[in-house]
């Protein structure tokens, strides 16, 4: 990839910013250093409007491109925010907060979307307004949701929108995309099991909730394997596990929780019904009461076929068609981007961030290699789509 010469001249300042972010990460909304640098960035390189506090902490900057003969504006999006995760990578560069780190790239993101906003204030040569959006929140938090909540696509007419991150071990140049639902739903679940407590010598003046959730666990499993068509896909996940305080104590109450996580609207609102089902229906059997609580966190998420296409006309001219995969298969990781992409049309695609450890692994780091990649997706995106006439 030819890279343009102003982007050479910045690499190292985006690098240098990129790292800083990492040796700060802040989770979630509490992003008070974070969005003052992004902001004070944008300003800095001259975007025209740069509009702090949406969604608490997420930031958008509004470029104006030579002429807007059409009135047409597209959203780019970044995450901000870090992981509580104590990191070991061992780099110069390494987290400074203990039990936070950059562990899934949002540094980089950031530092390529920022990257992005400069060669587009610096040329300006397109049609419209671009609008790249630094949202907080993406770990959990649905910090896309509360930006949308507080306006976002009122606030900014953005008729199309776009996402990007990181792929470890996609080699670096490349891009990867799907058409269609590409990142599972994320849903919360918390079931308590609640019985009567006993000396463990007698079980049997007990109700005992730890055989009882036992139960729930391995019948939970067969919504997925009985009640599910085997072409579609989901996985309910019991990951904590916790009652008593006594090896020789019976206990009152087992509170387990969870995910569940799917393709298919339809196929998510099954599984609610049939795990409530389940977990009071497991529970009566054994005399016990069981209490599900469901919490939907993230919806699926689901590219346009138009932006896939889009999205794919400007990875193949930074990097040729050769190196854009297009029949990325779907996983049941989440992406709260999903919240966009249900109000704008638009797409989500990765791009290789080379050998690495995994996202969500302590030892991962960004690489900066692949920022003029990034940058230069971004501006081809931003050209093609609002294109100067003639």
């Amino acid at each position: 990839m030819a890279v343009e010469n102003w982007l050479a001249k910045e690499l190292a300042a985006l690098t240098e910013f990129r790292r800083d972010l990492h040796m700060h990460p802040e989770l979630l909304y509490d992003l008070p250093r974070t969005s003052a640098k992004v902001a004070e960035a944008l300003r800095a390189a001259g975007v025209d409007e740069v509009h702090e506090g949406l969604g608490q902490t997420g930031v958008v900057g509004i470029i104006r491109g030579k002429v807007d003969t059409k009135g047409r504006m597209i959203g780019l999006r970044s995450d901000m925010d870090a992981l509580p995760i104590h990191e070991t990578t061992g780099a110069e560069h390494a987290s400074r907060t203990v039990g936070k780190m950059h562990a899934c790239g949002h540094d980089g993101h950031t530092a390529m979307l920022l990257g992005a906003a400069k060669g587009l204030v610096e040329s300006r040569n397109f049609d419209g307004a671009v609008a790249v959006i630094f949202q907080p929140a993406e770990e959990g938090g649905a910090g896309a949701k509360a930006m949308i909540d507080d306006g976002l696509f009122e606030k900014f007419p953005i008729q199309e929108v776009y996402g990007m991150h990181n792929r470890p071990n996609l080699p670096a140049g490349r891009f990867c995309i799907g058409d269609g639902a590409i990142m599972g739903s994320v849903d919360k679940i918390i079931i308590t099991i609640e019985g009567t407590g006993s000396h463990a010598a007698q079980p049997h003046n007990s109700i005992d909730p730890v055989t009882c959730a036992a139960a729930v666990v391995q019948a939970a499993q067969s919504i997925v394997s009985r009640n599910l068509d085997p072409m579609h896909a989901a996985v309910i996940s019991i990951t904590s596990v916790h009652g008593g305080d006594a090896f020789n104590v019976i206990p009152t109450a087992i509170i387990m929780e969870g995910t569940v996580r799917t393709l298919d609207e339809g196929v998510r609102g099954m599984i609610e019904t049939r795990l409530a089902q389940v977990v009071k229906g497991v529970a009566v059997a054994f005399g016990a009461e069981g209490i599900l609580e469901y919490q939907r966190l993230y919806p699926v998420t689901v590219n346009a076929a138009v932006g896939v296409e889009r999205s794919v006309a400007a990875a193949i001219a930074v990097v040729g068609a050769q190196n854009v995969d297009t029949g990325v298969v779907a996983n049941l990781g989440g992406e709260d981007f999903s919240f966009m992409l249900n109000e704008r049309p638009g797409a989500m695609i990765n791009i290789g961030n080379g050998p690495s450890a995994a996202l969500h692994h302590p030892a991962y780091d960004f690489n900066d290699e692949i920022i003029p990649y990034g940058v230069s997706y971004w501006m081809e995106l931003a050209r093609q789509r609002l294109p100067l006439e003639g």
